[in-house]
């Protein structure tokens, strides 16, 4: 069998949006595969055999056939080796906690080169994947030695990106319920700072936190002993206690509280530092020194007897609800408690170190909690419990019991007063009862703790009961139900051609300002706010329109995206209102993407079309019957223009009610189906032409019909139309724009 040399991975390149592959990111990998070009899959001695054995699941995909056991199916029949790795990286993928469902590969016009894609919400883990799935699809070509130990360490690699990469759970969680409302997300840092929505619409989440949460109620809430006294000025039920400055006047304190107590450190979260039910001047001592690093003070409290509870307050509503529960190992005479712990506690499956497990991994090594509370037993690590007695390990364990519905009507109120007082629009409130199913009052239970930017995993994923869906809960707090417009999206227009789109561009966005719009535009002709050009460069790139969706200030934005653009990058926003595709011109600077005529230009701005949302609007060229025939592509309407009335798109659509822009008599004429009317305060063509040499009648008529999808009023797209100065230095000299250029070497502005 001859050895191979390994698959050339000639470029790749992340596709952030919508691209000719699908909606979603993309990682696009141009491959060429060498002497494996004439060696198809099932010409490769035992080859099959061996992947299938490394990655027995990938009997679970369909690929192109369309069932289980499909792609199976190809590689005992004959497949090639590019659609080999992109089927080995998904199953890597998969394995590793991030299921990809999407990949394609496909031939180019050079012999033994093709190009392949997978779904991939993340770059750095899409690149960790590829790398991994390569090295093991050569070893099992080659025939090289590798096993399932090899398959866990690329596994492992693919885990470890995805830990250090991808969103928290909460923060995943939000996101997730926006994404089923049709709500975008845009990643604004490597941690979990997201935006939601575009422009003046959009909401910041920042893991529970949002821009509706108050600083100063962090602030507060950070504080305990000020939290204790304003929750207490309001009625809310708190234990009485006081700060202390030294173990002498901890005891002190626990004296004049009375026992037992409990000592905290006053500003510290997740219990970090917390020990419960100190009965002794030596364990109050102890305790003491457990939280004096955890915090800048420590509190002496009147104990509490019960269970711990969270409940999760959004937006005024009790939405989840855990419980903590006392946290035991039982002896057996031989073992060690460090050794029970580990095979009683830490060998369930939801414990891990990682944030996407419900249960925390116990280490008495570094939990000085845990070693005061065996020293109040009489133990430490390696003594060994006698067989049947029961040792405590943690008074106040993990909170991963669900309890939200047995949560009484009093106890809510108490939890949203006490988000409230503190000022919250978001918190975990912790409480102590024996019964939450009954109010505080009665059996002395207690608000201990007011927690902002709480955790969600543990409502997501409790170790008991029904998972809660507190994201879309947040979700729905950030963006009503009620709320009449699409939650959190502004009208975007996109612009793909190269007939005269900047000024086609510019002419949309000037209509949209006029309407009452705070318009982003980004074009060739630069990046302009409003009437201001802030960057001079050219500004038809992802980059640009990013900035825009970004922009607090605009509530509609026009995007320019080249056909280059749409292949390098993938369009900057998922969904838009108007779609507008001008011509198929311009292959011929598409060489690289193995584009070789104008036909091939039809995938490419489709996806133009495929973005349109289903209120929204394909604006299409019919003197081009490919780009008319892109319609039936959209979700929404469709309106088509043409200098000529006659064009032969225009008579089907036209027929079956559709809208088109069209002139006769020299003016513009609006046509519903077989009704037709001149746009008002729009004169003869001939004469507006004189005065606004820069814009050709096809751009004028995309320009009007974009509008009038939008709902501008008739007339006043007439008058604006009138009023535009098409030539762009001009513009910027009589002031319909103005311009602030930056340094050429300062970032744009947006």
């Amino acid at each position: 069998m001859p050895r191979f040399d390994d698959i050339r991975l000639l470029r790749t390149r992340y596709l952030r949006g919508p691209n000719i592959w699908t909606y979603r990111p993309v990682l696009e990998v141009w491959l060429d595969l060498g002497a494996l070009e004439d060696f198809p899959s099932n010409q490769v001695p035992g080859f099959p055999e061996r992947l299938t054995t490394l990655l027995p699941a990938l009997i679970e995909h369909h690929c192109g056939v369309g069932e289980r056991g499909g792609f199976i199916q190809r590689l005992n029949e004959g497949t090639w080796a590019g659609h080999v790795l992109e089927h080995v990286v998904i199953e890597l993928l998969n394995l590793a906690g991030m299921p990809t469902g999407f990949g394609q590969t496909r031939s180019t016009s050079q012999h033994g080169v093709y190009r392949m894609v997978f779904r991939a919400r993340d770059e750095q883990v899409a690149r960790t994947a590829l790398a991994e799935g390569h090295r093991l699809l050569m070893a099992a070509l080659n025939a090289d030695p590798a096993g399932a130990a090899d398959v866990q360490r690329a596994v492992d690699a693919v885990r470890a990106s995805v830990d250090a990469c991808y969103l928290g759970p909460s923060t995943a969680a939000i996101v997730s319920a926006a994404a089923d409302r049709g709500i975008p997300a845009l990643r604004l840092n490597e941690g979990n700072l997201v935006q939601l929505g575009y422009g003046a619409r959009q909401q910041r989440i920042w893991t529970a936190e949002t821009d509706d949460t108050s600083a100063i109620g962090e602030s507060i809430a950070s504080d305990k002993e000020l939290t204790k006294s304003l929750l207490a000025s309001c009625g809310v039920p708190v234990p009485e206690g006081q700060v202390v400055a030294s173990a002498e006047e901890a005891w002190e304190a626990a004296e004049d509280i009375g026992l037992p107590v409990a000592v905290k450190p006053s500003d510290a979260n997740h219990g970090r530092g917390v020990s419960l039910d100190l009965r002794t001047r030596e364990e109050v001592m102890a305790a003491f020194a457990v939280a004096e690093p955890e915090g800048s003070d420590v509190m002496v409290e009147r104990f509490v007897p019960g269970q711990e509870h969270r409940l999760l307050v959004v937006g005024g509503q009790v939405v989840a609800a855990a419980r903590g529960e006392v946290i035991s190992v039982t002896g057996d005479g031989r073992a060690s408690v460090r050794q029970l712990i580990d095979s009683q506690l830490n060998s369930d499956p939801r414990r891990g170190a990682e944030e996407e497990f419900p249960l925390d991994v116990i280490v008495p090594d570094t939990d000085a909690k845990l070693q005061l509370e065996l020293q109040r037993q009489g133990l430490d690590a390696d003594a060994v419990p006698a067989e049947g007695r029961v040792v405590i390990i943690q008074r106040n364990g993990n909170l991963g019991v669900d309890c939200t519905d047995q949560v009484h009507p009093e106890v809510a109120h108490a939890a949203t007063l006490a988000a409230r007082v503190v000022g919250l629009d978001i918190a975990g409130i912790d409480l102590v009862c024996e019964d939450v199913g009954r109010p505080l009052q009665g059996q002395r239970g207690a608000i201990v703790e007011v927690n902002a930017g709480p955790g969600l995993l543990m409502h997501l994923k409790p170790a008991v009961g029904s998972p809660r869906p507190v994201g879309r809960a947040i979700c729905d707090h950030l963006f009503p139900e009620d709320d009449a417009e699409l939650p959190g999206r502004i009208p975007v227009v996109g612009v793909a051609g190269t007939q005269d789109t900047p000024v086609l561009a510019r002419l949309v966005a000037w209509l949209l300002g006029l309407a009452g719009r705070h318009v982003g535009l980004a074009c060739r002709d630069g990046l302009f706010l409003d009437r201001r050009r802030v960057d001079a460069r050219d500004s038809a790139t992802w980059e640009a329109g990013h900035r825009l969706l970004v922009n607090r200030k605009v509530d509609a934005v026009v995007i320019e995206n080249r056909a280059e653009t749409i292949l390098d990058d993938g369009l900057p926003y998922d969904r838009c209102e108007i779609g507008i595709v001008t011509d198929l011109e311009g292959w011929e600077a598409l060489a690289r993407h193995d584009v070789r005529e104008s036909d091939q230009m039809v995938r490419v701005l489709r996806t133009q079309v495929d973005v349109v949302l289903p209120h929204g609007t394909a604006v299409l060229n019919a003197a081009d019957a490919r780009v008319a025939g892109l319609a039936p592509l959209c979700d929404g309407a469709v309106i088509l223009y043409a200098t000529d009335a006659q064009a032969a798109p225009l008579a089907a659509h036209r027929d079956a009610g559709g809208r088109a822009v069209i002139v006769r008599q020299d003016r513009v004429v609006l046509a519903s189906g077989g009704t037709e009317s001149f746009l008002p305060g729009l004169g003869r063509l001939t004469a507006w032409r004189a005065t606004h040499a820069g814009v050709s009648l096809d751009s004028l008529l995309a320009a009007v019909a974009a509008a009038w999808a939008v709902g501008i009023p008739l007339n006043l797209i007439g008058a604006g139309i009138e009023a535009f100065e098409a030539d762009l230095q001009a513009a910027l000299a009589s002031l319909q724009l103005s311009q602030d250029i930056p340094d050429a070497a300062s970032p744009q502005l947006a």
